[in-house]
C-alpha cells in the first residue's frame, strides 16, 4: 500500500487506524476475575429480586388493618407470636390482634401488610404496644421491586464493575461471557536509553515511556507485555517486533519513527512485511506516527518524546482498545467538553495543537488551566493534566475567558 505523502489529519488517521481494528474474541470468566472486562452477552435476571416480600426494617410485621385509630390515649396492644430473622422462613401467618418480631430482610409472615420500626414500638413482656398507625406496605420491600424475573438488565458491550458483579452474584450467575482482555505488546527503542534501575549516565535517559505506556494500557482495560528494551540495532528490532507479533494481540513501540539517522523503527518493519497504512499525522505533539498491520497484528509505531508518545496514546491506541474491547464506539474516543481558558495562551499556531490542562467543571462550565512546559520532551507537564485543550492550525493565541475546544483524559469506557 503507499504511504500519504502528506500528513493525514487526527480525524482521518483514526479512522484508517480503527478500519484495521476487530474486537477479540469472547471467553467465560469467573465472576471474581469479572471486574473490569467488558460484557459479551447479554443478562436476563432469572428471578425477582427481591425473591419474597421482607422486611426493610428491624421491627415488628403487623396487620395494618388491626392498628387503625393507634394513639398515645388508647393504643393499639397486640400479641407477639414469633420472632423472624434473615435467612428463615416464618413458622406462622398473622391472625387479626397477632405480630411478629421481625428482623431487616427476613422473610414477611402471611398476613402481614406493614412492619412498624422497633423504636417507634414498645413492649411488654409477649404484649407489643403502638401508639400510631401502621401504613398498609410501610417498611416492606416487595418481591421482584428491584428486577422481574425475565427482564434485561445488561447488554454486551458493558464495563463490568462492582455493581455487575453483585447484581450477577444475586442472578446465581458464576461465570459471564466477557471480551477477553487484549495483550499489548510495548517495544521501546533507543541507544540513549537506560532502564529504571541503572545509574545515571552521560548522554543517557530513563526509559519512562515503557513504564507510561504500560499503566494507559492497564487503564484502558488490556494487558501489557512489555519487551526488554531494544538498541537502534536492525537486528535485535527484527527479533523483538517478530517476538511482539506473536505474543500480543496489539504492538505499541515509542521511539525511531522519524527521520533521524539513526530511526530504524520504520525500515525495519517495513522489510519485516508491514502492511503501512499511514506514516505521520499533522497534529502537535505526536506527528511522525506509523501504523500498519505487522503479521496480521496493529501496530502502532509511537513517537519517542514522552509527552508525543501519551498523547499519541490517548488519541489512537485508546480507540483502538475501546474497538479491541467491545465497547460502544461513542466510548471508543475521549470525551468531548468546551471549557473556558483560565488565562492568555500563547503557540506557535503552525500545527493542529493539544495543550496539557489542568480541567474542573463547577456552575455549568468547564474550565481549562493550560499547564506551564508544552514541549513535547517535557513529561512532568502530564502532572496534573485532565485534559488536552485543542486550538485548530493558525490559531496561535487564547484569551482568558475565551472559549475552547478539549478532550477529557478519562479512562476508556467513561463519557
Amino acid at each position: 500500500m503507499q504511504l500519504n505523502e502528506k500528513p493525514l489529519s487526527v480525524a482521518d488517521a483514526q479512522a484508517a487506524s480503527l478500519e484495521w481494528i476487530a474486537p477479540v474474541g469472547v471467553e467465560r470468566v469467573s465472576l471474581l476475575e469479572a471486574s473490569g472486562r467488558i460484557l459479551a452477552e447479554t443478562i436476563t435476571a432469572p428471578c425477582d429480586l427481591p425473591g419474597f416480600d421482607n422486611s426493610a426494617m428491624d421491627g415488628y410485621a403487623v396487620r395494618a388493618a388491626d392498628t387503625a385509630g393507634a394513639s398515645d390515649a388508647e393504643p393499639t396492644r397486640l400479641s407477639v407470636i414469633e420472632r423472624v430473622t434473615a435467612g428463615e422462613a416464618p413458622r406462622n401467618a398473622l391472625s387479626p390482634g397477632q405480630a411478629a418480631r421481625i428482623m431487616t430482610g427476613a422473610p414477611l409472615p402471611d398476613g402481614a401488610s406493614a412492619v412498624v420500626m422497633q423504636e417507634q414500638a414498645r413492649r411488654e413482656g409477649e404484649t407489643l404496644i403502638l401508639a400510631r398507625p401502621a401504613r398498609e406496605g410501610e417498611n416492606i420491600r416487595r418481591r421482584g421491586e428491584d428486577v422481574r424475573a425475565g427482564q434485561a438488565v445488561m447488554a454486551p458491550g458493558e464495563w463490568l464493575t462492582a455493581a455487575h458483579i453483585g447484581a450477577l452474584a444475586a442472578f446465581h450467575r458464576a461465570f459471564v461471557a466477557a471480551r477477553r482482555r487484549p495483550v499489548v505488546a510495548i517495544v521501546a527503542t533507543g541507544d540513549e536509553l537506560i532502564e529504571v534501575d541503572e545509574p545515571p549516565s552521560p548522554g543517557k535517559v530513563v526509559n519512562s515511556n515503557a513504564y507510561a505506556l504500560a499503566a494507559l494500557v492497564r487503564e484502558s482495560g488490556a494487558a501489557p507485555l512489555a519487551l526488554p528494551l531494544v538498541r537502534d540495532d536492525e537486528g535485535q528490532m527484527e527479533a523483538a517486533f517478530v517476538e511482539a507479533a506473536q505474543s500480543a494481540d496489539l504492538i505499541v513501540s515509542s521511539g525511531g519513527v522519524s527521520v533521524g539517522d539513526r530511526d530504524l523503527v520504520k525500515p525495519v518493519l517495513m522489510r519485516l512485511g508491514l502492511e503501512a497504512r499511514f506514516w505521520r499525522v499533522w497534529m502537535k505533539p505526536g506527528k511522525p506516527l506509523l501504523f500498519g498491520r505487522l503479521l496480521g497484528r496493529p501496530c502502532f509505531g509511537l513517537p519517542g518524546n514522552p509527552v508525543s508518545s501519551m498523547v499519541c496514546f490517548y488519541l489512537f491506541v485508546r480507540p483502538a482498545l475501546g474497538k479491541m474491547m467491545g465497547l460502544p464506539e461513542a466510548q471508543w474516543r475521549l470525551p468531548e467538553a468546551e471549557a473556558t481558558l483560565t488565562q492568555d495562551v500563547k503557540t506557535k499556531g503552525d500545527r493542529p495543537t493539544y495543550l496539557r490542562a489542568r480541567l474542573s467543571y463547577a456552575d455549568g462550565d468547564w474550565r481549562a488551566e493550560v499547564l506551564p512546559g508544552q514541549g513535547s520532551g517535557m513529561l512532568t507537564s502530564m502532572l496534573g493534566a485532565s485534559g488536552l485543550v485543542f486550538f485548530p492550525e493558525g490559531k496561535s493565541f487564547g484569551v482568558a475567558g475565551e472559549r475552547a475546544p478539549a478532550l477529557r483524559l478519562t479512562p476508556l469506557g467513561v463519557v
